[in-house]
């Protein structure tokens, strides 16, 4: 069976990067501390704002269950997603994503997850 969904290369009209972050990021829900790292990637993509990936490794065990959501993005490939689960706060349900199998133009965020910013605090401070 062929996948039908449209596949797209960065370029001059949708450009992406990809690049070690020189700062320290922690993500946190109230005062929890659920993941940080000092080896997170920024991803940048056309006007959108700059994502941080962070290695799975960095994530405080037990702080997420998979959730069945699925997503495409034409230029990165299919999403899958956590729910995250802060100490003493509810569970965030699809808060995390993360590419299994990334195109390869950005392969580099395969074994890393993300967190929607208006979910979490994400703060960045020097390494």
């Amino acid at each position: 069976m062929t996948d039908a969904r449209p596949r797209l290369e960065p370029g001059p009209d949708h450009p992406i990067s990809i690049e070690h972050a020189t700062e320290q990021v922690t993500v946190r829900v109230g005062d929890a501390v659920v993941a940080e790292s000092r080896r997170a990637l920024v991803l940048r993509e056309a006007s959108y704002p700059p994502v941080y990936y962070l290695p799975e490794d960095d994530l405080r065990p037990g702080v997420v269950r998979p959730n069945g959501q699925r997503t495409y993005c034409p230029y990165k490939g299919e999403a899958a997603y956590y729910d995250l689960l802060p100490d003493g706060a509810p569970a965030l349900e699809g808060a995390v994503w993360y590419y299994p199998a990334p195109y390869p133009p950005v392969g580099a965020i395969a074994g890393h997850v993300a967190f929607y910013p208006d979910r979490v605090a994400i703060s960045v401070s020097p390494a």
